[in-house]
């Protein structure tokens, strides 16, 4: 990675709050990536391990986590499904020198949000980091106003990118919220994976990870998630929404 040849964000998108965290057991990796994410305009902080990592964690909210996958120890992997079996839905972004389908799938199983294979340019990584940040909490002016969308006995207002349930709030991590958005805003229109994929900000995600984020998805607003009453698949052809009581 060439943190000397990337530019400074031209756009102004990287907001200036956004404390992220860099968890990656190479020192020199590490260093890189704090350097070139606060020349972006983000706060950043880092670990070197996941230990080192649930530590912070427990300390202090962030709005993104930068997460390694092979390290020693607990993995990236594990570290992510720890996170989401603690109700924690703070945005991952994992990085691995392994770059295959079955990996990113892997990892969006475990609840990443978005995966990026070494070595990478800095520049889409801080894209990539840019995109869910705005999926995660989406200005006012990018979400289109549209009534609550009925699920059973489970609503979604898209203005919020916010579901509940006769018990509360169901947390949803930015993938989940970013994907129920899109088809929330097109319900009754079938679209296809490939217009999902560019709707959560991943167009090389691939099918497969494309049907893991629908059935992780299914799992939060499905009764009976092999048996959809929602979420269809339509074969050939991608997923509707189908709204209703």
């Amino acid at each position: 990675m060439s943190v000397e040849t990337a530019q400074k964000d031209p756009t102004g998108l990287a907001a200036e709050v956004a404390h992220l965290l860099v968890v990656d057991d190479d020192a020199r990796l590490r260093a890189l990536l704090q350097r070139f994410l606060a020349e972006q305009g983000f706060r950043v902080s880092a670990a070197a391990d996941a230990a080192a990592a649930r530590a912070q964690l427990a300390a202090m909210a962030f709005d993104l986590v930068v997460l390694d996958v092979m390290m020693p120890g607990e993995s990236g992997l594990e570290l992510v499904e720890w996170l989401r079996r603690a109700g924690n839905d703070v945005p991952v972004l994992m990085l691995t020198a392994r770059g295959a389908s079955d990996d990113r799938v892997a990892g969006f199983e475990h609840g990443a949000d978005d995966y990026l294979a070494k070595p990478f340019d800095p520049r889409e990584l801080a894209l990539r980091i840019r995109t869910i940040l705005r999926r995660a909490t989406p200005a006012v002016t990018q979400v289109l106003a549209q009534a609550p969308v009925q699920l059973g006995p489970r609503w979604f207002d898209p203005e919020r990118s916010e579901l509940r349930g006769p018990e509360g709030p169901i947390r949803l991590t930015g993938g989940e919220a970013a994907l129920l958005l899109a088809l929330a805003r097109r319900a009754g229109e079938v679209l296809s994976r490939d217009e999902i994929a560019a709707a959560l900000g991943t167009p090389d995600a691939g099918e497969r990870a494309i049907d893991v984020q629908v059935t992780r998805l299914r799992r939060k607003i499905e009764p009976e998630p092999r048996e959809p009453r929602f979420l269809h698949t339509v074969r050939h052809r991608g997923y509707v929404l189908r709204p209703g009581p």
